[in-house]
């Protein structure tokens, strides 16, 4: 069972960053491919980026591509979305998820086996 804390959300303005960070406890968590997804209110949830588990590559939606950047350190089992220019679009709960295949993570709907409780991030106009 591999279980995901996300963190670092907050209030910023638009134009701000903010750095999101998905930590896991299990060791093996380096194994895994990881996404980031989004959800506001009334909304369906929305793919972000994903990340495969040696980092060989990388995806990112239309929508926050040259804005937001997916890495991630299996040293410190965490994955990292650094978020810069955020509009008050953005404004969303962003939920990390893993998954040993990254086919289930960027498939639509994506169904990875395992995902985090959320943080909160919110852009002001």
């Amino acid at each position: 069972q591999v279980q995901l804390v996300e963190s670092g959300g907050g209030l910023v303005q638009a134009g701000g960053s903010l750095r999101l960070s998905c930590a896991a406890s299990d060791r093996t968590f380096s194994r895994y491919s990881v996404g980031w997804f989004r959800q506001a209110p009334g909304k369906e949830r929305e793919f972000v980026a994903a990340i495969t588990w040696s980092s060989s590559s990388t995806y990112h939606a239309d929508s926050v591509k040259g804005r937001f950047t997916i890495s991630r350190d299996n040293d410190k089992n965490t994955v990292y979305l650094q978020m810069n220019s955020l509009k008050p679009e953005d404004t969303a709960g962003y939920y990390c998820a893993a998954d040993l295949s990254i086919v289930k993570i960027r498939q639509t709907p994506s169904k990875p086996d395992y995902w985090g409780q959320g943080t909160q991030v919110t852009v002001s106009s």
